[in-house]
């Protein structure tokens, strides 16, 4: 419930801030267009009436304001763009207007925030997104090349692809053609840079994980089928703080629930919401994939089951085995593959929540 005497919306850029303060024993309102410099913030808002509540919209900036801003004793709400109430009809748009817009909802509590993650967390999380960003541009990097070489009817048929024998002819292609030869060699040396910073990425990513920040998620997450440490340190770093969700509702924070549109006695379910967090939700749909086979604890998840405690390892034998059941019954069913997998992914963040969770 709001409080405070004075609310504050905050219209934030790179280049400026836009304020539009609230008193609501006055009635006054007060603008200002100001730097982006903290320190310029919280000298205009050191001078409102107090005790004084900010808020502003979450983007590409950062949380570094809403940080500093509680480090000095305020209370500064960070809101999801995707949740907020915008005005029907309205057809004028400024920073002034959006300004003011955020210090009334904050006024009136009708607004859903984000949560602010430590300097830490966010440093972890760039590191995770960094090795995600590659894998993208690794698969476009490799596709460009299997389609140039596609187009000239050359085709690999030593075995899998992408390995140190596919290298060894990629490597040794040649063509009579200029122009075709520097295409060649710009898309092959795209691959071999893409590979090199993923590995790096890779090396920097296992030491993080060896953290006693992150070490104890990582070992329990890893008790699950198809959760290695990159997966475990990636769901950990985007989700931060397992406790504000319940089994239920991880799901629906992850996107992974269907969409609704129901009027009256009418009920229609589509596709799931592909809400919240991309990076996370990608993860556990490609997890899912690995509880479909036969349930046999093999050597790489035994060796992961000794970083875990007793009852993280019982909780991740008994997910391992629910899950694979879950498969059989969508597979008695004939259910889509697809579908039956985010099925499966929805359940899988539950049980990664149990384990997160669970009492040291």
């Amino acid at each position: 419930m709001f409080s405070e005497r004075t609310s504050v919306g905050l219209d934030v850029h790179a280049r400026s801030v836009v304020a539009c303060a609230v008193d609501t024993v006055t009635g006054e309102l007060i603008r200002s267009r100001l730097t982006p410099e903290h320190a310029d913030v919280l000298g205009w808002i050191s001078r409102l009436s107090g005790p004084v509540a900010v808020a502003y919209e979450a983007g590409p900036t950062g949380f570094g304001l809403a940080r500093e801003l509680r480090a000095a004793g305020l209370r500064c709400e960070v809101l999801a763009p995707s949740k907020l109430q915008r005005p029907a009809g309205q057809r004028v748009k400024t920073d002034a207007r959006d300004a003011l817009h955020l210090a009334r909802l904050l006024r009136l509590d009708e607004f859903t925030g984000v949560r602010v993650p430590g300097p830490a967390e966010e440093a972890a999380r760039d590191l995770v997104r960094a090795r995600e960003d590659v894998r993208g541009e690794l698969m476009r990097a490799r596709h460009r090349i299997s389609k140039l070489l596609l187009r000239r009817a050359i085709l690999y048929s030593g075995g899998k692809t992408w390995t140190g024998r596919h290298h060894a002819w990629l490597a040794a292609q040649r063509f009579e053609s200029v122009p075709v030869q520097a295409a060649y060699d710009a898309a092959y040396e795209a691959v071999i840079m893409a590979e090199d910073r993923r590995v790096r990425l890779d090396q920097a990513i296992a030491v993080l994980a060896r953290d006693p920040a992150w070490q104890p998620t990582v070992a329990r997450l890893g008790c699950l089928r198809g959760i290695d440490t990159l997966t475990a340190l990636g769901l950990a770093v985007e989700i931060g703080d397992w406790d504000r969700f319940t089994g239920s509702s991880i799901g629906a924070y992850l996107g992974l629930v269907p969409s609704e549109s129901s009027s009256g006695e009418s009920r229609s379910q589509g596709s799931i919401t592909k809400t919240g967090n991309t990076h996370a939700r990608r993860l556990l749909v490609e997890a899912a994939w690995h509880h479909l086979p036969a349930y046999r604890p093999g050597v790489t998840l035994r060796r992961r089951w000794d970083q875990a405690e007793p009852a993280a390892r019982g909780r991740g034998h008994a997910g391992n085995q629910r899950l694979h059941q879950r498969w059989l019954a969508f597979t008695d069913r004939h259910k889509r593959p697809v579908v039956a997998n985010v099925a499966i992914a929805r359940e899988l963040a539950g049980w990664c929540w149990s384990l997160a969770t669970l009492p040291d």
